[in-house]
């Protein structure tokens, strides 16, 4: 994983994968981090994500990292991900080893999303904040490091097709923005 945050990164997009769309030059991103955190499991590392709350007004109901918004209190994207891992499902930051960051992601709705890397070295009992979050799980490190595991899929949105990429994985769907900074995670450490 450390290979994963060091060298060259290329920005990612919603939009990789659909190059005809147009962006508006001087549109304002909002900035963002989100964290990867990987967990020892019983057969080697797992990664903590969360099935965002129905309510929610950005991405209900998706499966997501923790990780939000830069806010005025926060000291960047990091600082972010790591504040709102700890709102969203208990995970203490001091409970982490930072690894580094990936490169920027944009989003459809308008965020600039870092991916935070982390190994949680301490235990911790994960609590899902009931606003934000319906439920927390975790996928095998091999799963979402294996790019075998990513297929490219469709929607219609905003009246054209919109590609975009998913690792399904048991009865979770992965895709959109979060399936996007895995595949360029599982990029970087399966060339």
């Amino acid at each position: 994983m450390r290979r994963a945050v060091t060298g060259e990164h290329t920005p990612s997009s919603d939009f990789d994968l659909n190059p005809e769309t147009v962006l508006p030059p001087n549109r304002k991103l909002r900035p963002a981090g989100v964290l990867a955190a990987f967990l020892p499991g019983e057969n080697g590392l797992e990664l903590l994500l969360t099935k965002r709350s129905s309510r929610l007004k950005h991405h209900p109901g998706q499966i997501a990292f923790p990780g939000g918004k830069v806010d005025p209190v926060d000291d960047g994207p990091v600082d972010a991900a790591l504040r709102e891992a700890h709102e969203e499902v208990g995970l203490p930051r001091e409970a982490v080893e930072l690894l580094g960051t990936m490169a920027p992601h944009e989003t459809v709705t308008g965020f600039l999303a870092t991916p935070v890397l982390g190994l949680v070295r301490d235990a911790f009992d994960p609590i899902a904040e009931p606003g934000e979050v319906a439920e927390i799980f975790r996928v095998p490190f091999d799963h979402v490091t294996d790019p075998a595991r990513y297929s490219i899929q469709w929607r219609r949105w905003r009246g054209q097709r919109r590609y975009y990429y998913t690792a399904p994985f048991g009865p979770y769907y992965i895709w959109g923005a979060t399936a996007r900074m895995l595949r360029a995670l599982a990029g970087r450490i399966s060339p």
